[in-house]
């Protein structure tokens, strides 16, 4: 948490006020805190309409801002700005991705090697046992499960991950002081124990059904890639495979029954390149994480030179530039180029492309 985080959980108060909007502004102002008490010109010239103008002046005159950090803090949360070193790399990198999150839980850099799991509210017995199956196998492999707690193949692959000793992340469509769906509270505390539960909407938000496909932009975010499994044609869960495929992505599918309308959705993605999955085996291969855990335990073994494990703790598995990772070392272009030239050679690090880098395992 920095001394912006008050200004950012001010402005996810604000209605109208978007990633995109908030960017622009901040762009204009200097900085989030300059945005937050700026002026109606520097709002107008940000892009910002007179709706959303009038109601960002109406939140300067009446929000206390400790007030509302205290009220997040007594609901037992957490929150991550995008400013923050422990912001989920992946995410970052998405577009669009929300300024601020409310955590409830606790992310780790395990969670760097996420997948998301998703699919119908209205699971056959087959999707269920898949699930189970598929989740429990990645989950020991060492990846963490992302979905979004809805009843099916989301409760199911939660339980899984957990019942396999794995971590679990809940994205949520309302507010972290709701419960949604009810019937999941005693999952819900199995998460927070083994996991997270995310989301971006402000404290009594309820679960409205507007909120849950901008939801799933974070689910896939968070994610290496998306697994789903049993989807009809209108699905919501296939609203995540358009997103991660617009934040580049992987997209898996498990093949279903020619017969059944719930898998409809699932042979359609396959049609236009989805990656077939028949095991934990495939994904693995496919993200190139068979070695998974030696990767992981690379990422814990960090090297003795202060700068380069300073480095080492920003980088993971997706790639990074290194004008990202100045910003976030607070290093200059120099120390960092010297730094990765170092790590390379000691098989830390891999440049994925000119300029961008990514752990691999030792």
């Amino acid at each position: 948490m920095t001394n912006h985080t008050p200004y950012y959980l001010g402005f996810n108060l604000v209605p109208g006020i978007g990633p995109t909007r908030l960017k622009r502004l901040i762009e204009q102002c200097g900085s989030v805190d300059a945005a937050w008490h700026g002026h109606p010109m520097d709002m107008k010239a940000a892009g910002l309409d007179e709706r959303s103008i009038g109601g960002l002046l109406k939140a300067q005159r009446s929000l206390d801002l400790d007030a509302e950090m205290e009220r997040v803090l007594k609901a037992g949360l957490s929150l991550l700005t995008i400013e923050d070193r422990e912001y989920p790399t992946l995410l970052l990198h998405a577009p669009n991705a929300p300024p601020l999150l409310y955590i409830r839980g606790q992310l780790t850099n395990q969670d760097d090697w996420s997948l998301a799991v998703v699919g119908t509210r209205s699971p056959t017995t087959y999707g269920k046992e898949v699930t189970r199956r598929l989740v429990a196998d990645l989950a020991q492999q060492g990846l963490t499960i992302v979905s979004g707690l809805a009843m099916g193949i989301d409760t199911e692959a939660h339980r899984a991950a957990l019942e396999a000793g794995g971590r679990t992340i809940a994205v949520l469509g309302c507010g972290l002081d709701i419960t949604y769906p009810e019937r999941n509270r005693q999952l819900v505390a199995q998460i927070i124990q083994h996991g997270a539960l995310i989301s971006d909407y402000p404290l009594g938000t309820q679960p409205h059904a507007a909120n849950f496909p901008p939801r799933n932009r974070i689910i896939s975010g968070l994610s290496l890639g998306t697994l789903i499994i049993e989807a009809p044609l209108k699905s919501g869960a296939l609203i995540t495979t358009e997103f991660a495929l617009e934040q580049g992505r992987d997209v898996f599918a498990v093949p279903g029954s020619i017969f059944s309308a719930r898998s409809a959705g699932i042979h359609n993605l396959l049609r236009n390149g989805a990656t077939l999955v028949t095991s934990a085996q495939d994904i693995l291969e496919e993200l190139n994480l068979t070695t998974l855990p030696v990767q992981q335990q690379a990422m814990l073994d960090l090297p003795e030179d202060p700068t380069e494990a300073t480095l080492l703790s920003h980088l993971s598995a997706e790639p990074q530039h290194t004008d990202a990772l100045c910003r976030l070392s607070d290093l200059p272009i120099g120390t960092v180029n010297a730094a990765l030239a170092m790590l390379q050679l000691k098989g830390y690090v891999r440049e994925a492309d000119p300029g961008w880098y990514c752990r691999v395992h030792i």
